[in-house]
């Protein structure tokens, strides 16, 4: 654990606020859940709560189907980093975290599927440059709990209908199961 320095003091009404420069490094926006921990040391522990991070096994199981079935190498993220990454270079992706660009499509509802006539691209992994063919948000509840993600095959091929139908298919799914 890393000590701050900041030190803040609890309101009558038993509230505390984190600092605006904590909430934007660690990316907690307004609304976001926070998980508290307690230790017998009497350390209390703010921890992002990630519905996506509750289904780690399963999404490590739903990102290595997808990227059979599609050939393409897929992650699943939650709100700001890869829960499960299925593909070449597992260990450059495992847990990194997702850019400002993946970020956005996400809180917009968006949705991104490559095209040959297009130009666009999305990075979606902060610090790598590999690019998103294929981009679906999990939305549960009217909210964002994460991303279903294919990257571009070492080929470069374009997804096919299929390959889009079955990530967005998967991100419905995924949806599903946060809401449960």
């Amino acid at each position: 654990m890393k000590a701050t320095g900041i030190v803040r003091r609890i309101d009558d009404l038993g509230r505390v606020v984190i600092p605006k420069e904590i909430r934007r490094t660690m990316r907690i926006r307004e609304g976001d859940p926070l998980e508290i921990y307690t230790a017998a040391d009497g350390e209390v522990i703010f921890k992002k709560y990630s519905p996506m991070g509750d289904f780690a096994e399963f999404t490590a199981q739903y990102a290595e189907v997808l990227n059979k079935a599609t050939g393409m190498p897929v992650f699943i993220s939650d709100r700001d980093r890869i829960v499960a990454y299925s593909g070449s270079g597992k260990r450059d992706f495992s847990d990194r975290r997702i850019s400002k660009a993946l970020e956005t499509l996400m809180e917009e509802r968006g949705s991104f599927v490559a095209s040959q006539r297009d130009r666009d691209t999305l990075l979606p992994v902060e610090g790598r440059e590999e690019k998103a063919c294929i981009a679906y948000p999990v939305v549960a509840g009217g909210d964002v709990s994460g991303a279903v993600v294919a990257l571009f095959n070492q080929k470069g091929d374009y997804p096919a209908e299929p390959d889009v139908r079955l990530l967005q298919v998967a991100a419905d799914f995924l949806a599903k199961q946060t809401e449960d």
